[in-house]
């Protein structure tokens, strides 16, 4: 898995990107409510806002790690918000995307280091 400055965890699924945040950043947000998801098929930039986050402390976006095509979404999360409480990094996932080039990776955190971040 890597891991960006956003919290936001990135896991390799064949061709690939599985996209959520991490078990620190669940934590911090409290109680998730709502979860507002990009729809698949849609083109994101790095940066680009693609999910919106609501918990019972603030709304928080998440924003695209990479360059891709958003080809999957989570759906069970309308439905079950919480599952990102749960499990933030197995079925709490958000998206699936597909990137170019998955070399792109090595430029973020691996476990590691995300953890010195959060210190």
């Amino acid at each position: 898995m890597k891991y960006t400055e956003e919290h936001e965890w990135l896991r390799v699924e064949g061709d690939l990107i599985v996209v959520g945040i991490t078990e620190h950043a669940s934590e911090q947000l409290g109680d998730i409510v709502f979860v507002d998801l990009p729809e698949a098929d849609s083109e994101v930039a790095k940066d680009d806002e693609v999910t919106v986050i609501e918990s019972v402390k603030a709304a928080s976006d998440i924003l695209a790690p990479l360059d891709g095509t958003v080809v999957e979404v989570n759906d069970v999360l309308a439905d079950n918000p919480g599952l990102v409480n749960e499990d933030p990094l197995g079925d709490g996932w958000f998206f699936k995307m597909k990137v170019e080039d998955l070399s792109v990776l090595d430029d973020l955190m691996d476990e590691a280091a995300y953890k010195d971040f959060i210190g």
